[in-house]
């Protein structure tokens, strides 16, 4: 079934997941990549995942479970009554999101003959985030295989790493970064206020490379 070198990579169109997606093609992975509309109110971030997958020379997998945004009313990601903040809250979470995109990034996997399945999880998140967790994936994995009947592997590349090396890599790899989406709201540019913006800033200053981003603030 596994003949080719094949990955589904999930792709929201921010730095994290982009620089996986750049990484797998340097390692010769021929690369299916999926984003998701979830009802988020940042919706850009699948038009920048569309335009990753474009320099990348590839096609994306856009999926529609907009439906959910009924379900994830706790969280201010997909609910505009809830103030984002520069700082983590617990209503930033979405409550399983990377299980529910993993599950389906699994029977992608399965229908273009991939073994492998790539996500953007790393260091900065695991404090956070539970579906961002070694354990999480691991465990995970075993259910994708019982549930495949085969040797499916789930990973996150640079776990062990912060995102502040994402940014080292994505400049190694030259990744179109300008191109790419971390902010939880939909202006015109980046807000610069909300807690993945700041994220990205701090990463890039960390880093001592140039931040091209357009913010409002």
């Amino acid at each position: 079934m596994y003949k080719d070198k094949k990955c589904v990579i999930v792709l929201s169109g921010g730095l994290d997941s982009s620089t996986v997606a750049y990484w797998a093609k340097s390692q010769g992975y021929q690369i299916y990549p999926i984003v998701f509309k979830y009802g988020q109110i940042a919706v850009k971030e699948v038009y920048a995942a569309k335009k990753i997958a474009e320099n990348l020379g590839t096609s994306i997998k856009i999926v529609d479970f907009s439906a959910l945004k009924d379900i994830f009313q706790t969280s201010s990601l997909v609910n505009r009554d809830i103030a984002l903040s520069g700082e983590f809250s617990e209503a930033i979470i979405v409550p399983f999101r990377n299980a529910i995109f993993l599950s389906v990034a699994v029977a992608y996997a399965a229908t273009v003959g991939a073994n492998e399945i790539f996500y953007g999880a790393h260091d900065s998140d695991v404090a956070f985030y539970p579906d961002c967790r070694r354990d999480f994936y691991e465990a995970f994995e075993k259910a994708a295989q019982l549930g495949t009947n085969s040797n499916i592997s789930i990973s996150a590349p640079y776990m062990g790493k912060e995102k502040t090396d994402l940014v080292k890599a994505a400049t190694k790899l030259n990744v179109p970064l300008e191109l790419t989406w971390s902010c939880y709201t939909d202006g015109e540019q980046h807000c610069g206020q909300c807690e993945s913006c700041i994220n990205r800033k701090k990463a890039f200053q960390k880093a001592n490379i140039a931040d091209l981003t357009k913010y409002e603030y």
